[in-house]
């Protein structure tokens, strides 16, 4: 019964979005307005199969129905429920159901969203691009991701459940759908951009519609990133949170060039400028989702966060493919059109500050892009293996990093179109004595290396410039002065600047140690006092779990674990991290104390700072959540800083 519903609901979202693509293909020819109006019904079909899809799975899931053939391959009855849930996206098929039905909630949102505009050709020809994207992903659960394979199960079958990494902590729950919500709502911002190229429209209407939609898909974006990081740092137990894996790449690229649109995409709306720029940037975004869905779920690298082989991968690389020619194509066509009506005025401009960090942005996601891809394209050539490291991408985005900073300094002082020098040495004089007062504490506090410091001045000074332009915000309009773009995108800034602060820190002043330690015997290290009290022994429905008891500085104790899964020999190893507000003690233990009495080997990792990257991840949510809400409109003639007190009129008539 599963299988056969969630046949039916695929076959459903295939064929609604087919008919969806013909029919609207027919309405835009030949100007049929009753054809346009359809784009709802359909959209909501296609909602209905993929919902249909995502629930005939997940109670194959819950019942465990081992004739579907992703059950046997991913669950078991000795899962827990969240991660049994979780299994819907822990494998490459059940991924893209998720990603399918994303889709289709967005295209539906869409539709409504634009319910009374559906006739509008631009709304017409972006409606159509989303209907074009889901019938590829229908059609790969069709055909090389099909999850509703039949699978005759033996008497008393069990199947071995998911990775085991990937049923080891809660945070698996959560961190692959807000990476969906990010990279599937991308797609919209794309289709208007296809439909304002082909209406030839590529004024700044367009940019107003897809506003919200665009920033709401980074935050999601964001959030995902940063749960993953979380993960990485709770579960892996290597000692840190971002290794430049290639899945993490494929996510972050994303990331760099979404940032960047949406910046500049304020000086096309302001100025009429970077129309190329911006479509080039948001139809690169929406490819290099596509790209990282291809590097995740092709088979074609080795890492804890990809899906197995499959035959998904050239499907998905032409469909990359498909995107890039499009888009370039159709740039080209719309050249003449594209043309900027305004100009930069002076580099000492919010617009040149813009241009700059974009600039940045764009050789950030090269570089990045450089170290992911080279080692696939020098396998597919030569057919040897090779591998770029966190070396090379440290040493090639720390300048970058740097400069983004000072640039997130400088530029929300400077004025639209011109600066003179007097006025950007009035608005950075308390931005750079903060910058300055930053270093100096950091000095007395005991941090030293060159480039570490410089991150902790450009943080400062880059913090003192959004501080400002909030308590300017906050002095004329009370708390509606932390809403709008520009005092929401100020928060942003703020959880960027405490992220930045918190990996140079964790990252320059990591200490690690192994120590083995007999029971009742105690450790000093970096300032931390480390007890071994003794193990503990859980057996859980899928796994045993064996403890090893520590308490720090007498607090605890603390539980690193080693997990032994009834399938598999695999042993998968569980931190323990003490976090507070100064530094982490995260412990992982490295050798199994088999029976009572027996000496733990444990590895002892202490970083500073890292619980303020979770908390520089919350605070660029609520930014994006302030940004995403209207602010109070600035008569276009107010000046755009505090107010100078004037003298009286009196004494004005006195002096003269």
């Amino acid at each position: 019964m599963n299988r056969a519903i969630g046949i039916a609901g695929v076959m459903l979202g295939f064929s609604a979005s087919v008919l969806a693509v013909a029919t609207l293909a027919v309405g835009l020819v030949r100007r049929r307005r009753d054809l346009l109006w359809m784009a709802a019904p359909y959209a909501v079909f296609v909602l209905i199969g993929a919902l249909l899809a995502v629930g005939a799975m997940e109670r194959a899931l819950i019942t465990r129905d081992f004739t579907v053939q992703y059950v046997a391959d991913n669950g078991s009855t000795r899962t827990p429920a969240l991660f049994n849930v979780a299994t819907l996206w822990a494998a490459l098929e059940g991924s893209i159901i998720l990603w399918a039905a994303v889709l289709a909630g967005y295209t539906t949102l869409v539709a409504v969203k634009f319910r009374k505009r559906l006739t509008d050709p631009l709304v017409g020809w972006a409606m159509l691009t989303l209907f074009a994207v889901c019938i590829f992903f229908f059609f790969m659960l069709l055909g090389p991701a099909n999850p509703f394979r039949s699978f005759d199960p033996p008497p008393g079958y069990d199947g071995p459940g998911p990775n085991p990494l990937l049923q080891n902590h809660p945070l698996m729950a959560f961190h692959p759908p807000m990476l969906y919500l990010g990279y599937v709502g991308f797609t919209v911002p794309f289709a208007f951009a296809v439909a304002a190229l082909v209406t030839g429209r590529v004024g700044e209407g367009w940019l107003l519609a897809t506003r919200r939609w665009t920033l709401f898909a980074w935050g999601f974006l964001t959030v995902g990133i940063v749960l993953g990081a979380w993960w990485s740092y709770e579960v892996l137990g290597w000692g840190g949170y971002w290794a430049w894996d290639p899945v993490e790449n494929a996510s972050f690229l994303p990331w760099l060039t979404g940032t960047a649109y949406l910046h500049s995409v304020m000086v096309q709306e302001r100025r009429g400028m970077l129309r190329v720029w911006n479509l080039s940037l948001l139809c690169a975004t929406f490819a290099l989702t596509i790209l990282g869905t291809f590097i995740t779920r092709s088979g074609v690298l080795d890492s804890v966060h990809a899906f197995t082989a499959g035959s998904v991968g050239p499907a998905i690389l032409a469909f990359f493919t498909l995107i890039v020619v499009v888009t370039i194509g159709l740039i080209a066509w719309r050249g003449d059109r594209l043309r900027a009506p305004g100009r930069i005025d002076s580099p000492l401009s919010r617009e040149g500050a813009f241009l700059a960090n974009n600039v940045l942005f764009a050789a950030f996601a090269f570089v990045v892009l450089l170290g992911t891809v080279f080692p696939l394209l020098v396998e597919a050539l030569n057919d040897s293996r090779m591998s770029v490291g966190s070396p090379y991408f440290n040493r090639m985005t720390m300048p970058l990093g740097l400069t983004l900073l000072f640039l997130m300094g400088v530029a929300p002082v400077l004025p639209w179109r011109k600066a003179s020098g007097e006025l950007l040495r009035h608005r950075l004089l308390w931005p750079a004595w903060i910058g300055t007062g930053t270093v100096v504490t950091a000095v007395l506090l005991g941090a030293s290396g060159l480039v570490t410091l410089v991150a902790f001045g450009l943080a400062g000074f880059a913090a003192g410039s959004a501080l400002r332009q909030l308590v300017i915000a906050t002095r004329r309009q009370g708390w509606r002065g932390l809403i709008g773009r520009a005092n929401g995108g100020m928060v942003v800034h703020l959880g960027v600047i405490v992220i930045a602060v918190a990996f140079a820190a964790s990252q320059s002043y990591v200490r690690q140690a192994e120590f083995t330690l007999a029971e009742g015997e105690s450790a000093t290290f970096a300032g931390h006092t480390l007890t071994y009290v003794g193990r503990n022994v859980k057996h859980e429905s899928a796994k045993t779990v064996t403890q090893a008891l520590i308490r720090i500085d007498g607090t605890g104790p603390w539980a690193p674990a080693l997990n032994r899964f009834a399938f598999g020999s695999q042993v998968i190893g569980t931190p323990s991290v003490r976090s507070t507000l100064v530094d982490d003690v995260a412990l992982t233990l490295l050798a199994l104390p088999e029976e009572e009495g027996a000496p733990a080997t444990i590895r002892v990792t202490i970083q500073p700072l890292v619980i303020w990257l979770w908390i520089g991840g919350g605070l660029m949510a609520l930014g994006t959540i302030l940004a995403a809400f209207p602010g109070r409109r600035r008569n276009p003639i107010d000046p755009v800083s505090a107010p100078v007190p004037v003298a009286p009129r009196r004494e004005l008539v006195e002096v003269s």
